[in-house]
């Protein structure tokens, strides 16, 4: 029995070793290639470079207007990121306390079906809608699609993790003459911390690495976002390869600092909502 252990145990280590290397290999290909000049980088692909040469991120920078790209991204993304969690904690919280009535067993179930459907799907009609609203080229738009399409999931998760916070303490607040919208936001939505933080990082994550939106409704250079500027160096004849790489990093680097600051509410924030409801 202790050898058969050893050897389950081994081979989940030789398994989770095979894993971090599938997915180290990429990532450690494109940092490397970022400090090589083109002709080092097609000679030796995986070697480390003769030197580190920083000033493929000086032209990549500057080549992408770097500034004003991540301000239009960060723009969506916070803005995008506001109203999800306003209205989907609203929503939960509701669809949660009044689960029982059937009005909210339907409105919970519609909000449901608005997770099988990518928005892709009907990126016709809303091409035509945002069109008639005239908010073509300005950021609002993608703003508005973002938070709808993902304020279903959102609502989920805050429907869930409501269960885990005790209606007693509503109660003493309505006691003590609290209202409905006082009681929520005073008693109720500080104690959603973790499912916020939770909720901020994976929409932030789809929001940031949104492409066709901003590709749809932004169409005047001085609105895009940073997969945008990324985009403009792969042509149809020939693709810059040189700085292309430098450019995959400055619009990853971003969020890659956004989630070491708020990874440890992730697990925390999924368990706790998976305890009930």
């Amino acid at each position: 029995m202790i050898r058969q252990k050893r050897v389950q145990q081994g081979l989940k280590y030789v398994s989770m070793t095979i894993l971090a290397v599938l997915v180290l290999v990429p990532i450690y290909y494109l940092i490397v290639t970022t400090f090589k000049t083109s002709a080092e980088a097609t000679a030796s692909p995986m070697a480390l470079p003769s030197s580190f040469d920083l000033s493929g991120y000086a032209r990549a920078f500057q080549k992408m207007q770097y500034p004003r790209a991540l301000m239009n991204t960060v723009i969506i993304t916070v803005c995008s990121l506001i109203g999800i969690i306003i209205v989907s904690a609203m929503c939960g919280y509701v669809l949660n306390r009044k689960g029982n009535f059937r009005l909210s067993k339907i409105t919970f179930t519609l909000l449901l079906s608005g997770m099988l459907f990518p928005y892709q799907m009907s990126i016709l009609g809303l091409y035509r809608l945002i069109q008639a609203m005239g908010l073509m080229n300005h950021l609002t738009a993608v703003i508005l699609i973002d938070i709808a399409c993902n304020v279903p999931f959102a609502t989920f998760m805050f429907r869930s993790f409501v269960s885990t916070i005790p209606a007693e303490l509503e109660e003493a607040a309505r006691i003590d003459g609290a209202g409905t919208f006082r009681t929520f936001w005073m008693i109720t939505f500080p104690l959603m911390k973790p499912i916020v933080a939770t909720v901020s990082i994976l929409n932030a994550l789809t929001i940031w690495n949104d492409f066709i939106g901003p590709l749809y409704f932004l169409q005047v250079r001085g609105k895009d976002v940073l997969l945008q500027e990324i985009y403009r160096n792969v042509g149809q004849f020939s693709t810059d390869w040189t700085s292309l790489f430098q450019m995959l990093v400055l619009g990853a680097l971003p969020l890659l600092v956004f989630y070491l600051f708020m990874q440890r509410y992730i697990i925390g924030g999924v368990m706790s909502g998976s305890i009930k409801g």
